[in-house]
């Protein structure tokens, strides 16, 4: 029940910081339960792996331990058979008790099974689970980009980001643009035309930003620019939110020529001055192709004052015509 009174000055004030604080004590207290059961499963874990290693224990002996410790702990979950034999693995994985000052303290025990399952070598385990860290991936999420190869295939694309955007900006810009895109779940072949492909992409555009990545927001496809009283079109434009500024992305079917980048620095001059506002980083460019000459690319990008990157995508492989499998299935005349 409400009473009516009016409110003491600076309550509102204080109620959002009060609410702010018990946000923050809510995150801190779930972390800290999510460290000390990390804690607990690699202690079982080395304890297991040591002993089995020094004393002989065979791999029934977690069977045993699996059943006695849910008689004494009835209540308990994640002491079965199978989340023991992932402890015994997540202390061989991380060897070193000091993990707990690492990213993989932060994420769940779901998602460290997931690591486990998927990776052999320490290096990956960590760059994923940092990257579910800084982006508060999901496990199915996480299983996603690993399935994708997200990480292994950032900052790859040819780029002078280095040398046209600020240290800062450069680092990220790299990181965000991948090489080579999948596009497979377009559903399209290889010989498909530019506009069909920038359709289908506008058409699933959801799993084209999930492969784009974090921060892509999109604005349009074929937006239109005037520039002189001439009209122009952006192929697919979007906009950066940690970067701060427009992208604009142009898609060519079949090989990259050095002449494709003479549209894209006309679009990133126009976009600059037509549409970006005065606080908007510059215009970064990413020109998507089928195929590229890597020394092609480099000196291509080596007179350009735009930041730009080339990438190459990758589509459904182009199915036989009717006719030619009947030809080969009828075998020479």
């Amino acid at each position: 029940m409400t009473h009516d009174f009016s409110l003491p000055d600076g309550y509102a004030e204080w109620l959002g910081d009060l609410k702010e604080r018990i946000r923050a004590a809510r995150q801190r207290a779930a972390f800290a339960v999510n460290t000390e059961l990390l804690a607990l499963y690699w202690q079982i874990g080395r304890e297991i792996a040591d002993r089995q290693e020094t004393q002989g224990w065979g791999a029934k002996v977690i069977e045993r331990i699996s059943q006695d410790l849910r008689i004494a702990f009835p209540d308990m979950t994640g002491l079965s058979k199978r989340n023991l034999a992932y402890m015994r693995a997540f202390a061989v994985a991380w060897p070193d008790p000091e993990f707990v000052q690492q990213p993989a303290a932060q994420i769940p025990w779901a998602h460290h099974q997931v690591l486990l399952d998927k990776f052999d070598d320490a290096e990956p385990r960590l760059a994923y689970a940092a990257a579910a860290v800084e982006h508060g991936w999901s496990r199915s999420v996480m299983s996603l980009h690993i399935e994708g190869r997200t990480l292994e295939r950032s900052g790859r694309a040819i780029s002078n980001f280095e040398r046209t955007l600020p240290p800062e900006a450069s680092d990220l810009a790299r990181e965000i643009v991948k090489d080579p895109y999948n596009f497979e779940f377009l559903g399209v072949g290889r010989e498909a035309r530019e506009r069909d492909i920038e359709q289908a992409l506008v058409d699933h555009v959801t799993q084209f930003l999930v492969e784009l990545g974090v921060g892509f927001a999109y604005v349009g496809r074929q937006v239109s620019l005037e520039v002189g009283g001439e009209d122009f079109f952006i192929d697919l434009l979007f906009y950066h939110l940690r970067l701060r500024c427009y992208v604009v992305i142009e898609l060519k079917a079949g090989k990259f020529r050095p002449e494709h980048l003479g549209q894209l620095n006309f679009y990133l001059a126009a976009v600059d001055g037509e549409m970006a506002h005065p606080d908007d980083a510059p215009t970064i460019g990413i020109l998507l192709c089928q195929s590229r000459n890597q020394v092609v690319a480099e000196y291509s990008l080596r007179g350009s004052m735009q930041p730009l990157g080339i990438a190459e995508y990758q589509l459904l492989a182009s199915l036989p015509s009717v006719e030619r499998l009947q030809q080969e299935l009828s075998g020479p005349e």
